[in-house]
């Protein structure tokens, strides 16, 4: 069959990227090709369901403007489709005086961003978190939660409904493209497109490879592992609470998140994970651990995050670590509030010399557009990014 687009990966970007090319070019054919038996099935589907303000970011860069823009777009793509989410507000935590230095540096860049903030005292935060304790926080008013995973399904409704089509089990095994088209081999079947665009998240540098891309960065899975707390303790906090980031990490540190559900989750940390897909506790995949020894950057990435990677790893294992880090500012957790363990993965490129991408990088050729790393917050900056991805593929 031909396509105007091939789409592979049915992640949120991919989704949002799909829905984007057919609002853009009414009547054009698009097909969404996804390896799992349901859309949103990974990143999508693991993450802690937060709608980013973009509090964190360069002011003036692409992921400060996409995320700003894509919350208020994931809430009206809500209203628009009946999805439940809740602005409950996030308070970052300083407990001593390094991170009160560091929530100020924040305090501008909310204010450069036009972010809706407060700056909050010691007693300020006691009023509005009894329970949570610091030297002072910055409130972010916009920040929401929502369930991702029925975003996801919403979107592909709405790919459906335009006269889409979002195949799930279609493993891609082989791409080649040619002047005038690129032909997407499955297991099953056989598809021409006049433009490839591959959003395929934790296989985004093996999907890249199989086009003949040259691929000069390798996805690194680190593994974000949560607890939720006991329902005895579902009402401790009303906002999302996290600590003030460290500048010099990609990762925004454990947090404690009430989710769309009621639930409250404590996390996550960020340990370099042995399989890109397999969420138990110590899952072990023989082909990613392989490639990653292979990859000249594991080396420098290890020897650069020693100290931090033996905190991550102590945590990973034992839960009172864990706990340690939430006691900072919500010292009344006790270890048997911390149960029912889960992970997500996060897909991170990283180049051969061990620096981490943190930005959007996509890579493209006369018909193919690959997007090689969508970092957070992608999710929340998914609509505006296919937006994007829609206008680089030429619609």
């Amino acid at each position: 069959m031909t396509f105007d687009y091939c789409i592979v990966g049915a992640g949120i970007v991919g989704l949002a990227t799909a829905r984007a090319l057919l609002r853009r070019a009414p009547g054009s054919s698009v097909v969404v090709l996804e390896k799992e038996p349901d859309v949103g099935v990974h990143q999508t589907g693991h993450n802690s369901g937060v709608i980013h303000a973009g509090i964190y970011y360069e002011p003036g860069s692409l992921k400060a403007d996409l995320c700003k823009r894509g919350a208020a777009a994931t809430k009206r793509f809500a209203d628009d489709h009946g999805i439940a989410y809740r602005v409950t507000g996030k308070l970052l935590v300083a407990t001593d005086t390094v991170e009160l230095a560091r929530m100020e540096n924040l305090v501008e860049r909310a204010r450069i961003n036009g972010i809706a903030h407060q700056r909050l005292d010691a007693a300020e935060l006691r009023d509005r978190e009894p329970l949570v304790s610091g030297l002072g926080a910055l409130l972010i008013e916009t920040t929401g939660i929502i369930d991702y995973r029925l975003v996801c399904r919403a979107l592909a409704d709405d790919v459906r409904a335009a006269g889409g089509e979002v195949r799930t089990g279609a493993a891609v095994v082989e791409i080649s493209e040619r002047p005038d088209a690129v032909t997407i081999a499955t297991r099953d079947t056989t598809v021409t497109a006049g433009t490839l665009i591959a959003c395929a998240g934790l296989q985004a540098d093996r999907i890249a490879r199989l086009a003949g891309l040259p691929v000069d960065f390798q996805i690194m899975p680190f593994r974000g592992e949560y607890y939720r707390l006991r329902p005895e303790k579902s009402s401790i906090v009303r906002h999302l609470i996290y600590p003030i980031p460290d500048p010099e990490l990609p990762f925004l540190g454990v947090h404690l998140s009430p989710t769309i559900g009621g639930d409250i989750t404590v996390g996550p940390n960020a340990v370099l994970g042995f399989a890109r897909e397999k969420y138990r506790p110590f899952a072990f995949d023989r082909r990613d651990v392989a490639e990653m020894v292979r990859f000249p950057a594991l080396r420098r990435v290890a020897a650069a995050n020693v100290r931090t990677g033996f905190r991550e790893m102590r945590n990973a294992i034992f839960k009172r670590g864990y706990l340690d880090e939430c006691r900072k500012y919500c010292p009344s957790l006790e270890l048997d509030d911390l149960q029912d363990r889960h992970a997500g993965i996060r897909a991170q490129a990283v180049l051969r010399d061990g620096t981490f991408v943190h930005d959007f990088l996509i890579r493209t050729t006369d018909r193919m557009v690959h997007v090689v790393n969508a970092p957070s917050p992608a999710a929340t900056s998914a609509l505006p990014i296919g937006e994007l991805i829609a206008e680089r593929a030429g619609t």
